[in-house]
């Protein structure tokens, strides 16, 4: 698909597995997620067709083609935290850099201020994702912290920051 192609923000639907699984292939994605190299189709499928309660999935779209993706992950059942969402996001590897992050991250805070009423947004990213922690923070995301060894990534273990977002307050 070339790079002029319109692009659009949708809801992802559970056909949408086997181009998932193909953003979820490369890596610079691997690198940037807590995903695992060689995600199955399979798996994909499974994520997109039985999602869990309060889980909201966009996909990024060129075209007709999926080139990104934002998860927005609420806990609608556990009352002491309904105001917070937890959000993840990826990028094709061959559309990095292009605007698409920033196109999801417009959406999905979209969602949360004005449609899900969520207060607070969360996320990890490795502290040594500065193009991530460059787009958290020019939407107003605050590093609350380093979590000291989280992950194994590629034979070692790295830090990852948690950052969060507070939803100002509207005034009527």
């Amino acid at each position: 698909m070339p790079e002029s192609a319109p692009i659009t923000i949708r809801r992802a639907e559970p056909s949408d597995y086997e181009a998932m699984q193909r953003i979820f292939t490369g890596p610079k994605t691997i690198w940037g997620t807590l995903q695992v190299p060689f995600p199955s189709v399979e798996l994909w499928r499974k994520r997109l067709s039985e999602p869990p309660e309060g889980m909201f999935m966009l996909a990024a779209c060129a075209g007709d083609e999926m080139v990104g993706q934002l998860a927005l992950h609420t806990a609608p059942n556990k009352p002491r935290r309904r105001h917070a969402g937890q959000i993840g996001m990826a990028v094709r590897d061959d559309w990095q850099g292009k605007g698409i992050g920033t196109m999801l991250m417009q959406a999905g805070i979209d969602l949360a201020d004005n449609w899900l009423n969520l207060r607070r947004l969360e996320l990890d990213v490795f502290v040594d994702n500065e193009p991530a922690i460059r787009l958290y923070k020019k939407f107003g995301f605050k590093i609350e912290g380093t979590l000291v060894e989280y992950a194994f990534r590629d034979g070692c273990y790295v830090d990852t920051y948690t950052m969060a977002r507070l939803r100002e307050n509207k005034k009527p």
